[in-house]
């Protein structure tokens, strides 16, 4: 899919599970809620740290192409080391790597980690970061073209220290879900993983399907690609995406919303 309903995707996700939690007995606060539905929104982007022309190749200018790059030959270079007898010749590492399990659970490990053990900047970069990708995926007719980049860039760094300093104040969800002393902050991987898997999800319907499965082989396979009937699948930027899902994302995400807040 695009990075628009990538997006749209990633921040339903998050507010459906704000519902799911409210129904658990474990409600989120509004700034829980709010902070992991724009972390959701970016971090179903960053999957696509593997293609350079993606959206979050242009999100951080001169860094992430150079950074899109390097993980586009890390990908490719595990596809080869690591592909079986039924897996097809590639020229790149798109939909690879960065497209699997696998990677989405160690970069939401990375980011608790990070979380955790460093202090209020650690948590206001993970905010910064995704808080980029979110807006170039959410708003990414206003943010094109590299003169809006610092635009973005600041919206960003604004946002991400009052958000900060929201959920700093007792009540507010630093310690939502993982209560004990020290780990304030650990829930902030869990929107990276769902934006991973939400994003893998969505490839899955395209015609390429995605080899979220990996390293677990299927058949003469270790990178196969998952997903439905072909007659099912769609081209990415069709119509279907355009006209269909991204609508049933918005309407989504709103009764997860209105349901994880106890509206309905």
């Amino acid at each position: 899919m695009m990075g628009p309903a990538h997006s749209l995707s990633g921040a339903a996700a998050w507010l459906g599970v704000g519902a799911a939690a409210a129904a658990a007995g474990h409600p989120m606060p509004w700034p829980v809620l709010l902070v992991g539905a724009l972390i959701c929104a970016g971090a179903a982007l960053a999957p696509d740290l593997d293609h350079k022309a993606a959206t979050i190749s242009r999100s951080f200018g001169p860094l992430s192409r150079w950074l899109c790059e390097i993980v586009d030959k890390l990908s490719y270079a595990v596809y080869k080391a690591t592909k079986k007898q039924g897996d097809p010749r590639r020229s790149g590492g798109h939909r690879t790597l960065t497209h699997t399990w696998l990677w989405a659970v160690l970069i939401g490990a990375g980011t608790s980690v990070v979380a955790i053990t460093s202090d209020r900047w650690g948590v206001l970069a993970i905010l910064f970061v995704h808080l980029v990708l979110a807006i170039e995926g959410l708003l990414w007719r206003a943010a094109r073209g590299s003169s809006s980049d610092v635009l973005v860039w600041l919206l960003a760094a604004a946002t991400a220290w009052i958000l900060a300093g929201v959920l700093d104040k007792p009540g507010n969800g630093a310690d939502w879900l993982f209560t004990a002393p020290g780990q304030e902050y650990l829930w902030l991987g869990l929107p990276v993983v769902l934006g991973a898997i939400v994003h893998d999800l969505g490839d899955a319907l395209t015609v390429s399907g995605c080899p979220i499965l990996w390293p677990i082989p299927v058949g003469r396979k270790r990178w196969y690609p998952v997903g439905p009937p072909k007659v099912m699948r769609f081209r990415a930027g069709s119509w279907v995406e355009l006209r269909v899902l991204m609508p049933v994302f918005m309407l989504l995400g709103g009764v997860g919303c209105a349901a994880a807040l106890n509206v309905i």
